[in-house]
């Protein structure tokens, strides 16, 4: 910035060049930090310069009619800070792209000015690109990427002890061995869902490969903390060969995707192998489990208790293959997705530039369109956010310029750096900008008064207060940011024009005008804070993934009816469930960004919020199950009602679940297993699907699976509702 700013001003004696050097190396060095390869991360910054350079030309044009600038930048503040929720790169680089927008509109000038103002934003534009690539050049980095590596390894040797384990009889000896290798997947799995969950925006973007490999999050968690945690291996007698078989098929498959996601460009054979090895366990597991299935639950004669516990005893004898079968499910979801980051790897340069996506994967531009979409709704905080960020920025313009203030920019920055999503945290930031501000002030003007006209003084101060700007706010605190940002403007501007410390003053005066009309937006737009938003997000996000598991059971029960019409997958329930819970992930994310304590453990939250993804990946692992042919013959009606019974029973806990999530009434106590309604299902199947040499069909077994899949469903209200009755008992929500 220092090396800007004097080419612009003693070398080329150009005031407004200099100062759009200075902001500019700021905007671009500062405030944004692109991750990947050195050549992604020079592309995003060339790419973030040309689209600076353009808010510059349009901010200039319209910054000399007041009304025209305060609309201006209101629609285009809307536009960068809604576009974050496509991408983090352009997250990442909002307060950057807002800052060039700022900055002309706050600084009234004639067309004539917009060369000047581009060249000394060019010039920082290629300062930047040169340190990028020569001064401290980061490496290509996805802490995502890294962490998903290791939890798929330790969820494989997780799989291959319990296995072990359970195949030698359950030795004693074996359990400290066990132990550890579930304690090491715990914590593979919770750094994982930690380092997703500290940034205030999703980390991927919209390349193929970062989507493919975030989907890795949601799978991961929940194959570890609902998939392998229900089905405790300490007990029941040991697992038939073909249970092992797909539980070794998937700890294989595990281990070859950690291995093909850390090098990419290795032979994808090897995992071809794996996942075909593993279907064709599931396939032999789903053959041998017909034998299980019995003519029916009511013999004659049978007593009613006998009939029940007869029932029970055949759901607990295919517990084991629905277990394997769930497992299989998730593994090869994740293989999907590994496969498809690694082939958008090795795509040719020519297909990157085209888009050309590997197969069945879907474009950026509709995984863009999608994105918005899903926070194109009243109640996202994205949505929300964005308008009163947009509100802000557009009064803090209009009332600078109507009072005609010194530095109208300084308005507008400090409306940007204060504004958060409640007016409880916005009136804390304008207190700790105004102290840091002061404070900087203090020091600054006792610099400015001590070194008088040593201008030479003043230039060796400079690079310091840069560096200490940059550091102070993520190591100490946004107060000591503000602090050494007003000794930098201190500094710069006298070199500028000398002025004296009477320029700190003035910063003082604006910090708190563009602090006030911050507080003021903040009051007026949802001041409750991202609290409430979030016990809403969850309770959208639980309604529609439950809605969405019974259309999947409903098309699973049309699929086995050879009678009617092939009924059409649930394409629109998944997408708005897809939708509400991408709402949830960045609503959930500014919680974790506000300010001040959490009356809830956030272990507890988190789990909430985990329960949504288990939920939508059993409707996902329900129409996985009856993708294909599932006519053979037979009557359904009677499984039919028994499974639509079941689901419209679990859907009406969740919705009741999540209107107390936000604030409609108490958390429902979990529902009991219905050993009358398994007996019920069983009969179904017993009676009515078999085939002609009485053997039970494959339709039947993908019947009772279904059946699984609705009682996890209601299993994992057992694990949703005590941190759901803190949270609603604490008024953390809703």
């Amino acid at each position: 910035m220092p090396a800007a700013f004097a080419l612009g001003g003693p070398v080329l004696g150009n005031p407004v060049l200099a100062t759009f050097a200075a902001f500019g190396s700021f905007a671009m060095l500062l405030l944004v930090d692109f991750t990947g390869t050195i050549r992604d991360r020079l592309q995003s910054q060339a790419a973030l310069a040309v689209a600076c350079g353009a808010f510059i030309c349009v901010g200039t044009l319209a910054s000399r009619t007041t009304w025209l600038a305060a609309v201006v930048t209101a629609l285009i503040a809307f536009g960068i800070l809604f576009a974050g929720v496509v991408s983090s790169v352009l997250a990442g680089a909002t307060t950057s792209l807002l800052l060039s927008l700022i900055l002309p509109v706050s600084f009234p000038g004639p067309v004539s000015s917009i060369p000047d103002r581009l060249a000394g934003w060019g010039i920082a534009a290629g300062f930047s690109l040169i340190a990028i690539s020569l001064l401290w050049p980061a490496p290509a980095r996805d802490p995502n990427r890294a962490s998903g590596i290791r939890a798929l390894r330790a969820l494989a040797r997780r799989l291959r002890v319990e296995i072990d384990f359970a195949s030698a009889g359950r030795p004693e000896s074996m359990l400290p061995e066990l132990d550890g290798a579930v304690e090491a997947a715990d914590a593979a799995c919770d750094a994982l869902e930690k380092g997703f969950f500290a940034t205030p925006y999703r980390p991927t973007g919209l390349s193929t490969s970062a989507r493919a490999v975030v989907r890795l999050v949601d799978e991961l968690s929940w194959l570890n903390s609902i998939v392998l945690r229900s089905a405790p291996p300490m007990h029941g007698p040991p697992p038939s060969e073909n249970v092992c078989a797909v539980r070794r098929a998937s700890a294989r498959t595990l281990e070859v995707c950690a291995e093909l996601l850390e090098h990419p460009g290795r032979d994808e054979d090897e995992l071809t192998a794996a996942t075909g090895a593993l279907q064709r366990a599931v396939g032999e597991l789903e053959r041998t489990s017909t034998a299980k299935v019995p003519e029916s639950a009511a013999e004659p004669g049978e007593e009613r208790t006998d009939h029940v516990d007869h029932a029970r005893r055949v759901v607990t004898a295919l517990d084991p293959s629905f277990r394997a079968q769930e497992l299989s499910f998730v593994v090869l979801q994740m293989a999907a997705n590994v496969d498809y980051a690694a082939k958008a790897e090795r795509r040719s340069w020519v297909d990157r530039v085209l888009g050309r996506q590997p197969a069945g994967f879907i474009g950026f531009l509709t995984a863009a369109q999608q994105r918005a979409e899903s926070h194109a709704e009243r109640h996202s905080l994205w949505l929300h956010n964005s308008i009163r960020g947009a509100i802000g920025l557009g009064l803090a313009v209009l009332v600078a310029d109507m009072l005609t203030v010194q530095h109208a920019f300084w308005v507008a920055f400090a409306t940007l750096s204060v504004l958060r999503s409640s007016a409880l945290g916005t009136g804390q930031n304008i207190v700790r900008a105004l102290v840091g501000t002061t404070v900087g002030f203090v020091i600054g003007g006792a610099v400015v008064v001590l070194v008088g006209t040593n201008t030479a003084l003043l230039w060796s101060l400079l690079p310091f207060c840069v560096l200490l700007a940059g550091l102070a706010p993520a190591t100490v605190s946004f107060a000591a940011g503000q602090a050494a940002f007003t000794l930098t403007l201190l500094i710069l501007f006298n070199l500028l024009a000398p002025a004296g410390w009477r320029i700190g003053l003035v910063r003082v005066e604006d910090i708190a005008l563009g602090g006030a009309v911050s507080l003021a937006v903040g009051l007026m737009l949802w001041p409750r804070g991202a609290a409430a938003a979030l016990g809403r997000a969850l309770s959208a996000a639980y309604v529609d993934s439950a809605r969405y598991l019974v259309e999947a059971v409903a098309y699973g029960m049309g699929r086995c009816d050879s009678g009617g019409p092939a009924p059409a997958p649930p394409e629109q329930a998944a997408v708005q469930a897809a939708a509400a819970s991408r709402r949830l992930d960045d609503t959930f994310r500014g919680y974790l960004a506000e300010r001040g304590g959490k009356p809830v453990p956030m272990a507890e939250v988190t789990s909430l919020v985990t329960g949504v993804a288990g939920l939508r990946l059993a409707a996902d692992a329900v129409l996985e199950l009856w993708d294909g042919d599932a006519s053979d013959g037979g009557d359904r009606a009677a499984a039919r009602r028994e499974l639509l019974a079941g689901s419209d029973l679990i859907s009406g806990w969740y919705d009741r679940f999540a209107r107390s999530l936000s604030g409609q009434g108490d958390v429902p106590a979990p529902l009991d297993a219905d050993a009358v309604a398994d007996g019920r299902l069983v009969d179904a199947v017993g009676h009515d699907l078999r085939d002609g040499d009485g053997n039970a069909t494959a339709t039947a077994v993908r019947v009772i699976w279904t059946g699984d899949h609705l009682d996890a469903a209601r299993r994992l209200q057992r694990l949703l509702a005590p941190p759901a009755q803190a949270a609603v008992s604490q008024r953390a929500l809703g």
